[in-house]
């Protein structure tokens, strides 16, 4: 009898033991389940080691896991990255009708003063302006400008541009407004950087070797006597430093001649006199070095120009051409011109070694050259030219032939 009681006593603590570790196996399948599914990777698995049929299920945790630790790292680290851009950015998201905030970073709450907040209407109520042109657009790609009014304080003009992207069914549409006095600024600021670079190169270059030849001479010249070699070596080193001084002084005239760029004195001439009266100036230079000179202009156009300033254009053009067929066998300039909206486009091509790409960006640079007796003001004062003249000159450089284009309002 005791016997038979102690087992079936025995029999009901296994079934409950049993039933709470079926039980305990079910709710740690649900919790691992459930922390996957809501993406809360807080919790710690590695002490259910014993549950061994759960193994799989641990590991992918531990996967997602990792995965999750990694897009929170690159998220923070996004953000940052955006928090401190000098732009104002706003990533709009889609859901269902409604678009919500996804992101605006620091710069774009703190310079409009507008509070973080997560809808479009409540965006609506603090950036009317910004707001109303999107929604016109219908949230399509904008790129324009517009006028906001920061801080109570005078409207200041801003650059708007947005896109639009889809990404695993989400819809996003970025918002990037950057304020045209910084853009201005910062171009100044390069530019600035650029030109005391030239500046400060020229100016070592002629003042170093001036000055080792003073110390030079003053050497000589506290000596008791002279002899005849010192002499010869004091007559050198004098006329070194005139040479120097020479091109110091040329390079001061040039910087000048920038600087005092007179208004342009307009006049009606024809584009084909224009061009026929540069390249007849040209033409001893293009017979000398045997260059075939092509005129493809069939129609002619009356242009508002002055003539003088805009023969040295095409004059200081063909000369770049002509340094750039140095070492071509057969040498050729092509002379176009076409009309597109209300604008005349003037292209002058050589068949030359081109421009390499190091110093594309650097060829309408003031006193930029790669030439040895080169001024390196011919192309900043020919764009100097144009842009009073209300156009623009580029160049474009493709397969090792060389376009500068000349873009003039066609009247």
């Amino acid at each position: 009898m005791f016997t038979a009681v102690f087992g079936l006593f025995m029999i009901f603590l296994l079934t409950v033991e049993m039933y709470f570790y079926v039980k305990n196996a079910f709710l740690l399948y649900d919790r691992t389940i459930a922390s996957i599914l809501q993406n809360d990777f807080t919790s710690d698995f590695s002490k259910h080691k014993s549950y061994q049929n759960y193994s799989n299920l641990f590991k992918l945790y531990e996967k997602l896991k990792s995965k999750e630790n990694d897009h929170v790292s690159k998220d923070i680290v996004y953000r940052s990255i955006l928090n401190n851009i000098e732009t104002g950015i706003i990533i709009l998201q889609k859901e269902e009708n409604e678009w919500n905030i996804f992101l605006m970073n620091d710069f774009f709450s703190k310079h409009f003063d507008v509070p973080k907040v997560s809808k479009w209407k409540y965006l609506k109520n603090h950036l009317s302006s910004l707001c109303e042109i999107i929604e016109q657009q219908d949230f399509k790609e904008i790129k324009t400008s517009l006028e906001i009014r920061v801080n109570m304080q005078d409207t200041q003009t801003f650059v708007l541009q947005t896109s639009r992207s889809e990404i695993f069914n989400q819809d996003y549409f970025i918002v990037l407004l950057d304020s045209i006095q910084n853009v201005i600024e910062k171009k100044e600021k390069e530019a600035w950087v650029n030109l005391m670079k030239v500046i400060s190169h020229e100016l070592l270059n002629s003042i170093t070797p001036i000055r080792s030849l003073s110390q030079n001479l003053q050497e000589l010249v506290q000596e008791e006597t002279i002899s005849s070699e010192d002499l010869d070596d004091v007559k050198s080193s004098v006329a070194a430093m005139l040479r120097r001084s020479d091109h110091l002084q040329q390079f001061v005239e040039s910087y000048r001649k920038l600087a005092m760029l007179p208004s342009p004195k307009k006049q009606v001439i024809e584009l084909s006199k224009w061009i026929d009266n540069s390249c007849q100036i040209m033409n001893p230079l293009f017979k000398k070095e045997q260059i075939e000179v092509i005129n493809t202009i069939t129609f002619d156009r009356r242009l508002h120009i002055d003539p003088q300033q805009m023969e040295q254009v095409l004059i200081n053009l063909l000369t770049n051409c002509i340094h750039a067929l140095t070492d071509t066998e057969k040498k050729q300039i092509v002379i176009s011109a076409e009309v597109k909206e209300k604008r005349i486009f003037i292209m002058i091509s050589d068949n030359g070694k081109g421009i390499e790409k190091e110093i594309e960006s650097k060829i309408f640079l003031p006193f930029f050259t790669t030439r040895k007796e080169g001024a390196g003001i011919g192309l900043t004062l020919s764009k100097s030219i144009i842009e009073a003249h209300g156009g623009y000159l580029a160049h474009k450089n493709d397969d090792r032939k060389t376009t500068f284009v000349i873009c003039l309002v066609d009247n």
